[in-house]
């Protein structure tokens, strides 16, 4: 197993620390996961790193890795519907078009097409892994000067959640039209 694939890994196992830390009494719990989080968010882009400047890309690391990414996020936004942080509808949103994404890129694989990461698809990623993390922190520092900073940063990795989403469909749409007679 390469390096890479190591590390998306590591990913992986930080989900269940995570939610132990966040769940738990210990002091500042919250500000641990985040860091947790963080941590756990930064390998994702360690790892891609590392598998195209060493050409180590592999079918593992192809399957793991999106896994990897979303698994962290729907634990997370799961977490903070529980924790009474974020609204239910938007984690359903937000979960509901990953799955839609990864049923698409399912299809387009089938078809022998590969559907590459989109900018719209990173932003949503960014804002995403921004809001949860400003969550976590209880929206610190920007509570002490009452900037909702984390419910604006949630609203909008949902309308970057959205928009990637039909732009990945669009684009691609084609591949609901293969096979077709």
């Amino acid at each position: 197993m390469n390096l890479a694939n190591k590390i998306t890994l590591i990913r992986v196992l930080l989900i269940p620390i995570f939610m132990i830390i966040l769940f738990s009494n210990i002091d500042n719990s919250s500000y641990i996961a985040a860091l947790i989080f963080a941590i756990a968010s930064a390998t994702d882009g360690l790892d891609g790193y590392i598998a195209r400047s060493r050409n180590q890309i592999t079918t593992f690391g192809k399957f793991i890795d999106p896994l990897a990414d979303k698994l962290l996020v729907s634990t997370a936004l799961i977490s903070l519907v529980e924790l009474g942080k974020v609204p239910a509808w938007i984690v359903v949103v937000i979960i509901g078009r990953e799955f839609t994404i990864t049923g698409f890129r399912i299809i387009a694989a089938s078809e022998n097409i590969t559907i590459a990461a989109s900018p719209l698809g990173k932003i949503k990623t960014i804002t995403q892994l921004v809001s949860i993390i400003a969550l976590l922190l209880n929206n610190y520092p920007f509570k002490l000067v009452g900037f909702p900073f984390d419910i604006i940063m949630l609203y909008i990795s949902l309308v970057f959640t959205i928009v990637s989403g039909i732009d990945y469909i669009y684009k691609n749409k084609t591949v609901l039209q293969t096979g077709d007679k």
